[in-house]
């Protein structure tokens, strides 16, 4: 009986020691926020950025994650309303734990919590697009998608090419195209465009034929339209309803598989600037982007069965962002913000990045890419 108990104890001694052991090694979780419109018109911009988001997460961890540590997720969904992107927000500022904040998916969510991450210095890599999130410069705030205004250069690189002058413009009043259409106004009257006639309409219209009647009977040359979807594909649609046959011009908001569903046949001939991931088979080895793409591509068919898209390349480009700078400096907010804007030659999936004080979204019109709809897919346009 006392051989049974002396055995009983030793068991009960070697299991606390391992348990003390594995208390001692095991490490807590770097945690990361992410607010992303997962819900809502824009779901098809915001699931894939958490798709990519948790993917990234799962092969980091996979690896031993941080120097030994693991990295966990914390993601809100804001249902792409201003409103609930602060609240998330609120609750992850609330949590000492978390280092930084990736997203929102859209321009009006980013804007409404910039400020919030500044004041509490959280860093924050914004997945939107607006130049007005970047500039003025906050310390804080950084973004990955590109930049509306390098977008509009390359527009009208294109349009120049093509010698198309007379333009008529139509765009989403929300805050996406309307910082489009205000960058759009400025670049292409220094560039010699002429706007001949200028419309938008609400996020939640199902018929534009009143605007697009209006910039009809102006007899512009080509037609651009500035927004995300579902406005930009029924705009299409209408356009083809009433038999306008000027080439029609988009934003990378319509960077997406969805657009091409939304507007059928209507998608036929549309092209846009774009990030190279849509088109990444097509563009030449000796882009530097060229690997990262090609891997991302695989990965994210691989794990979920469906193409990567341009959205979900932001939030690849923000996480791999954020984990360079706790490789770098650790879990502490203040250095991390600094190793991001100290960050130089950074190859992504939106483009290379090279940020600085003066510059918090690091990209140049070279990001992009004339992408158009040919048969039902992406290809380079000519």
């Amino acid at each position: 009986m006392r051989k049974f108990t002396s055995f009983f104890a030793l068991v009960l001694l070697v299991c606390f020691a391992i348990c003390v052991a594995a208390a001692k090694t095991s490490k807590p979780p770097i945690v990361i926020g992410a607010i992303f419109s997962i819900t809502g018109d824009n779901a098809p911009l915001g699931v894939p950025e958490r798709d990519t988001a948790v993917m990234l997460a799962k092969q980091l961890n996979a690896k031993g994650g941080i120097k030994g540590r693991p990295v966990k997720l914390e993601i809100y969904d804001d249902g792409g309303k201003p409103e609930q992107a602060v609240q998330a927000c609120n609750k992850l500022l609330a949590r000492k734990d978390v280092v930084a904040i990736i997203g929102p998916t859209l321009t009006g969510p980013s804007l409404a919590i910039a400020g919030m991450c500044n004041r509490a210095k959280m860093p924050l890599i914004s997945c939107a697009a607006s130049v007005k999130i970047t500039q003025p410069v906050l310390p804080y705030v950084f973004k990955t998608a590109q930049t509306d205004s390098l977008a509009v250069e390359r527009l009208i690189d294109y349009l120049k090419k093509h010698k198309i002058s007379k333009v008529g413009f139509i765009n989403d009043s929300n805050a996406f195209g309307a910082s489009g259409r205000e960058q759009w106004l400025v670049a292409s009257k220094k560039a010699g465009i002429e706007t001949i006639a200028l419309e938008s309409f609400n996020s939640g219209d199902t018929d534009m034929i009143s605007q697009l009647t209006k910039i009809r009977s102006a007899k512009p040359q080509a037609i651009v339209c500035w927004g995300t979807n579902p406005g930009p594909a029924i705009v299409a649609k209408n356009m083809r309803a009433l038999g306008m046959k000027q080439p029609l011009f988009m934003s990378h908001g319509v960077s997406n598989p969805e657009f091409i569903k939304l507007a059928g046949t209507a998608a036929e001939g549309v092209t846009f600037p774009s990030g190279k991931i849509i088109v990444a088979e097509a563009i030449p080895s000796s882009d530097p982007q060229k690997r990262v793409l090609m891997q991302y591509s695989a990965d994210f068919k691989k794990t979920y069965g469906k193409p990567a898209t341009h959205f979900g390349g932001h939030a690849w480009d923000a996480f791999q962002l954020v984990v360079s700078a706790l490789e770098k400096v650790g879990p502490d907010r203040v250095k991390i913000r600094k190793a991001i804007e100290d960050t130089k030659g950074f190859v992504g999936i939106g483009g290379v990045f090279s940020f600085s004080p003066k510059d918090h979204a690091g990209l140049t019109k070279e990001a992009f890419v004339m992408v158009q709809v040919r048969n039902g897919k992406w290809t380079l346009a000519k």
